[in-house]
């Protein structure tokens, strides 16, 4: 799919976690849970939007590395940052021996790169090129916005759907159509299959913008092969190393750190490998 397309999938996936926002809203409160329900969305993705940045780099224990401890990573990203058109991104190095790497920040003039000690050592100096590329591709693109947009928005759902059924539970639904009120029997349907629904349209947005962030991120490189060829490595290096990350932040990874563990792929943030190198092999570079 090219990259309009994975736009476009974005928007649509985004537009329905709102209208399903809407709904459990309206069938909670009518008007008023409508209002009370984008009134949360509103306020939780503002407070995530301007501190992404800082909540990911705690939860991975990144810390912040100078020039002077590794000037070559320095001048790649910063030679891949100009090729962007972003700012050149603070680098951070997570402690951990698997291969991987993530980017975070609310906007490009705030962006941050993080690669893991085990990605240093593994990758070959055009692997970590495309690797790097990538992860600024999510930066140009905005991805940590559209994610965070995302997440928040299935967290909404979830809250809606658990305050719906405490409701439920002691009457707070009257069963009727009002235009005030929600009704019980619309909402019941809503209670159950919204926060699904949600985790699924989630999910589906983050395997759409890594689909878009290999393509950008060999647009920036100049080549697919060195990403193609890390993702195999990364794929196999992260089913034999551990990485101790909270869940909450293994999305964000370039590949699932918590792969072993992954359930199915409706359930999965990140498209399998497989696929991602076979898009990767078929763009003419």
């Amino acid at each position: 799919m090219s990259g309009f397309g994975n736009q476009m999938k974005t928007v649509f996936f985004l537009g329905l976690l709102t209208v399903i926002v809407v709904m459990i809203g309206g069938a909670l409160g009518g008007r008023s849970g409508l209002i009370i329900a984008l009134g949360l969305a509103l306020v939780m993705n503002g407070v995530s939007y301007w501190y992404s940045d800082k909540i990911v780099i705690k939860m991975t224990g990144s810390q912040p590395l100078s020039r002077e401890q590794n000037p070559n990573l320095y001048d790649l990203v910063e030679g891949l940052a100009y090729k962007a058109g972003i700012p050149t991104p603070k680098i951070y190095i997570t402690p951990s021996h698997q291969p991987n790497a993530f980017a975070t920040g609310r906007n490009p003039e705030h962006g941050v790169v993080a690669v893991t000690q085990g990605l240093m050592q593994l990758l070959t100096t055009e692997e970590l090129k495309g690797v790097i590329a990538h992860e600024l591709a999510h930066i140009k693109n905005r991805d940590i916005l559209v994610g965070t947009v995302a997440a928040v928005m299935a967290g909404v759902i979830t809250t809606l759907a658990n305050m719906a059924q405490w409701a439920l539970l002691f009457g707070g639904l009257s069963g009727s159509d009002d235009e005030e009120g929600g009704s019980g029997l619309a909402a019941l349907p809503l209670i159950i299959l919204g926060p699904i629904a949600a985790l699924l349209v989630q999910m589906a947005i983050s395997r759409s913008r890594e689909y878009l962030a290999d393509s950008t991120g060999a647009d920036i490189s100049g080549s697919s092969e060195g990403l193609a060829m890390a993702l195999l490595k990364l794929e196999q290096a992260s089913q034999r190393v551990p990485m101790q990350v909270n869940p909450a932040a293994s999305h964000m990874f370039i590949v699932n750190p918590l792969r072993g563990r992954s359930l199915m792929s409706l359930f999965s943030t990140h498209p399998p490998i497989a696929e991602r190198v076979n898009r990767l092999k078929q763009m003419r570079y």
